[in-house]
Parts: structure tokens; C-alpha cells; sequence
């Protein structure tokens, strides 16, 4: 059984900081590509960063240059570091795996990702 679990969200500032974590467990020996995508509340579920098993990353523009992607495929555990917090940030943050990664793969597609974890909420004040 696939299972993952999230932590690290909480309450920001404006301009402030926090890192995300997701770690994976129960999984197969497959190379899989991992994401995180968010949904506000009364919004839509959207895409924010993905890192494959070859380790290209892929953000959304809205926050290219303030969050990193990273992952420690030893552990099972992945990151996202949030830097330069803002209210429109705010939203219920998910992770998910797509295991094993297919040779076509979309890292926007939240389709395409067979698990995912139940969220961890960051707020982010003004």
C-alpha cells in the first residue's frame, strides 16, 4: 500500500519562508516523478512543481524562482522550499507520485499521478 504523507505547512508572512515535506512509503522499485499541486479555497486544483526520476524539474510560472523542488530518493522523501511567501499562496498543498513514470510523461497533468497524499495547509498573511 502506497502511502504519503505531508507536513511543513503552517502560517507565513508575507516575504517569509517554509519548506514543505512529503515522504512516500509502501512503494515499488520503480522510478516514479513526483509533484506538488495545491488548490485554494473555491479554486480549482493547480500544478506547482514536479521533479522526474531523471531529475528535471518543472514549475508554474506563478512560482518560478521562489520555490525549489528537491527529493532525497534514498529516503523516500521530497521537499518543496517556499521562499518569498504571498497571500496568493495560501492553499491546501498536496503531493503526489506517478509510479512507475511513463515514458510520456506531463508533469501539469494531475491525471497522470496514481497516489497522493491528503495535504498540509499553508496560510500566508499580508
Amino acid at each position: 500500500q502506497v502511502e504519503l504523507v505531508e507536513s511543513g505547512g503552517g502560517l507565513a508572512r508575507t516575504g517569509g519562508s517554509l519548506r514543505l515535506s512529503c515522504v512516500v512509503s509502501g512503494r515499488s522499485f520503480s522510478p516514479y516523478a513526483m509533484a506538488w499541486f495545491r488548490q485554494g479555497s473555491g479554486k480549482n486544483r493547480e500544478f506547482v512543481a514536479a521533479l522526474t526520476s531523471g531529475g528535471n524539474a518543472y514549475y508554474d510560472d506563478s512560482v518560478r524562482g521562489r520555490f525549489t523542488i528537491s527529493g532525497d530518493t534514498d529516503r523516500d522523501t521530497w521537499h518543496l522550499q517556499m521562499n518569498g511567501l504571498k497571500p496568493v499562496d495560501t492553499a491546501l498543498y498536496f503531493c503526489a507520485i506517478q509510479v512507475p513514470q511513463r515514458t510520456y510523461y506531463v508533469a501539469s497533468q494531475g491525471s497522470g499521478y496514481d497516489y497522493w497524499g491528503q495535504g498540509t495547509q499553508v496560510t500566508v498573511s499580508s
